[in-house]
């Protein structure tokens, strides 16, 4: 079964199609077979058929066939799991801890076209169905996986683990098992555990309800309705404007209440007013006061968090979602954010400076204001490097830096991508597909999808998933995975170009896709890391994105069809620390208010108050708003998935700056030796050992922090007392 549903026995992880990233389990090898007829006339029911050893038929998905899926995939896994209990046989690794790794195939196949359903191709009907299962799924796993009968056997395994000649796999699956189940609940009872169940469909209702309303709000607009408002504004960018409104059967052009719309229009447009009227727009989804407002929602998810965390034994909520982390404890993620966090504020009061001064000598008579940021930050990368993002845009084509991933993937992994679009179904017709070759064996891998454009129904941001991932109890299979991005759709006849942030970006999901189509684990439960390790390896593959090779080779004009121009690579190279305080303030403040947040065992009523008391004691840059503020922070109210957790990017970014000083230290960022260590002993290894243990073994020691700060462009205080000495 699905890994991620194991979690969602505790309420941690209910929506799972939120979430960055969604793992698979393995196919039944008996299962309780589904009523033929129902599987017959309900394609969400059928044995996955084609190629690949069978892909979802997204072609045929429809709202109104959820409910009879899920009210037989999840009849045929209760009976699955009282068939372990029922065993009569003394329990054993084989047929308690093994037997529930192949259960839930058909569950696990209804649960990732229901990601799919309700985070890229999302509607009334669909949201309705969401409100409808949401808590139902919540109370159903709750209700299977905290069985006392099935406590009991994972007990004894537990029990009995050093003496009954396990492997040191078996013996470290047979821990987790057990002990992710005390931390869900397993060993409440009476009132306790009926108030846990309440507690899981409670919250399971609330994630949905904040999910949709989010949604809406970034559904919005502001239409532009003169060619005035337009000024500034790159011609590419225009263009998607319009097609956006056009979407929406619109005269005039669109900026859609989204990242991708919004983050280009404030960096280019030359209206003030209208920067102001577009950010205010952003950083206000979810807190407008109106049908759509977050705030109680999220009141009441705190509550219901705060009295979980006490019913389960832990002092807070963070203490709860750390407890299987690499972290381990909150004071331990945020000493990490407070050792950057000042050097960070330093930074941005150091941009604000440089901006000012622009602003001054243009006789602009404005103070700088968030909406101003990323004006005039390109104005002063222009002044200070003479590098225009408008310069570089051009030389990266969308459909390029694709195959620039593409290429980075096989010569550091052997992973070859093969375009196949039109030989499987899709759930939308801008998705492609590729299958994907061992180039060196020439043995299949699996089947990727990349849904690359943001569009009505589709959720904010970018994410991974797995449909079904690779393990080998039960045989190997191929690994079916997804990456999403929102980039915005060129107008028809264009060619799609992308920031350097997106490329960025593209990299970065990729790098989860590049995680989940090396792994090579045989138990799918020692499959799923620890969250703070989660975005390690795709931040790691972010790395190569300006790498002279990739340039060279990919980054070509749009127009001309020549490379860039060496000169500009060096002047990007030269600003690769640029507008880092912004970068880091942005992300760390919305990481340091979760954990704030989480960490306390009295839940916040008032939410924005909390947020803004918070980051005046922070010391919160008046120029910057959080990355994400909390009436719209999907990371955390969505699901459980990121809660207390989104300090984990810094924690895997610290690993992340440790690792690309080994390539660049080797003198060849393309060096395989390293290449392949950090595949064979990190990246195809799931946990199957602790992660730590593994970095120490693929570094020869533990990540060296200051390689973060070093990366960041920030003073390392190591090194300056040295220098002072």
């Amino acid at each position: 079964m699905r890994k991620a549903l194991f979690f969602a026995v505790s309420g941690l992880a209910l929506s799972a199609y939120a979430t960055i990233f969604s793992e698979d389990r393995a196919m039944a090898t008996e299962r309780v077979a589904a009523p033929a007829n129902d599987a017959d006339q309900n394609p969400l029911l059928a044995d996955w058929a084609g190629p690949f050893e069978g892909v979802p038929p997204w072609d045929e998905m429809r709202p109104e066939l959820f409910g009879e899926a899920f009210e037989t995939a999840m009849a045929e896994m209760r009976a699955e799991v009282q068939a372990i209990i029922d065993n009569p046989e003394a329990p054993t690794f084989a047929n308690t801890n093994e037997a529930m790794e192949l259960i839930g195939d058909r569950m696990s196949n209804v649960q990732s076209m229901f990601g799919v359903a309700v985070s890229n191709v999302s509607n009334d009907e669909y949201r309705a169905v969401q409100r409808e299962w949401s808590p139902q799924l919540a109370s159903f796993y709750q209700d299977v996986y905290l069985q006392p009968g099935l406590i009991e056997r994972y007990r004894a395994v537990y029990e009995s683990r050093n003496d009954a000649g396990l492997t040191p796999a078996q013996i470290r699956l047979a821990e987790r098992d057990y002990e992710q189940l005390v931390r869900a609940g397993a060993t409440l009872e009476g009132a306790e555990r009926e108030r846990l169940d309440a507690i899981t469909a409670e919250l399971a209702g609330l994630y949905t309800e904040f999910s949709n309303k989010l949604l809406a709000d970034e559904e919005t607009y502001v239409l532009l309705d003169s060619e005035d408002d337009l000024a500034g504004l790159p011609d590419s960018l225009i263009g998607t404007l319009r097609a956006a409104a056009e979407e929406r059967e619109l005269e005039g052009w669109a900026v859609v209440n989204t990242r991708s719309f919004m983050q280009p229009f404030l960096q280019y447009s030359t209206r003030r007013d209208l920067r102001e009227q577009v950010w205010r727009a952003y950083v206000n989804r979810g807190d407008n006061g109106d049908a759509n407002d977050t705030n109680a929602t999220i009141a009441a998810i705190l509550a219901l968090r705060a009295e979980r965390a006490a019913l389960l034994g832990f002092e807070t909520h963070a203490h709860l979602r750390m407890a299987d982390t690499m972290a381990g404890t909150p004071e331990n993620a945020t000493e990490l954010m407070m050792r950057v966090w000042p050097a960070a504020v330093a930074r941005v009061h150091e941009e604000v400076a440089d901006m000012q001064a622009i602003a001054d000598a243009e006789g602009a008579g404005i103070t700088i204001e968030p909406w101003d940021y990323r004006f005039y930050a390109e104005k002063v990368r222009q002044d200070r490097y003479s590098i225009d993002e408008s310069e570089i845009k051009p030389y990266l084509q969308l459909q390029n830096m694709i195959q620039a991933m593409f290429y980075s993937a096989e010569r550091l992994y052997d992973l070859h991508f093969e375009e196949n679009t039109g030989a499987v179904p899709v759930f939308h017709p801008d998705v492609r597909t590729f299958a994907v070759t061992n180039s060196r064996t020439g043995e299949d891998v699996g089947l990727f999808y990349l849904d690359t454009y943001a569009r009505t129904g589709k959720r904010s941001g970018a994410w991974m998933t797995t449909y079904r991932s690779q393990q080998t109890l039960g045989g190997e299979r191929n690994v079916l995975a997804s990456n999403n991005n929102n980039f915005s759709e060129p107008a028809e006849g264009e060619v799609a170009l992308i920031s350097l942030d997106d490329a960025r970006t593209l990299f970065h999901e990729f790098g989860h896709g590049i995680h989940y189509l090396l792994q090579d684990v045989y138990y799918p439960g020692l499959a799923g890391t620890p969250r703070d390790f989660v975005e390690y390896p795709s931040q790691v593959n972010e790395n190569w994105v300006l790498t002279r090779d990739v340039l060279n080779r990919f980054a070509t004009h749009y127009e001309t069809g020549e490379p860039m121009p060496q000169e500009l690579v060096d002047r990007i190279e030269a600003s690769d620390t640029f507008n880092q305080g912004f970068a880091t303030v942005e992300y760390l403040s919305s990481a340091l208010v979760d954990m704030r947040l989480h960490n306390r065992a009295e839940p916040v009523t008032d939410i924005d108050a909390f947020e803004r008391e918070t980051l005046a004691e922070m010391g919160m840059p008046d120029e910057i708003v959080m990355r994400h503020r909390l009436p719209q922070f999907g990371h955390l109210f969505s699901s459980d998935a990121y809660s207390a957790g989104y300090y984990s990017y810094l924690w895997s970014e610290t690993m992340d700056a440790d690792t690309w000083e080994a390539f660049v230290e080797s003198g060849d960022v393309w060096n395989r030796e390293i290449a392949d260590r950090f595949r064979e002993t990190l990246l195809s290894t799931g946990n199957v050992t602790d992660r730590a243990e593994a970095y120490r073994e693929f570094r020869g020691r533990d990540p060296d922090v200051d390689a973060l700060l070093r990366k960041r462009g920030f003073p390392v205080p190591s090194e300056e007392t040295e220098t002072d000495d």
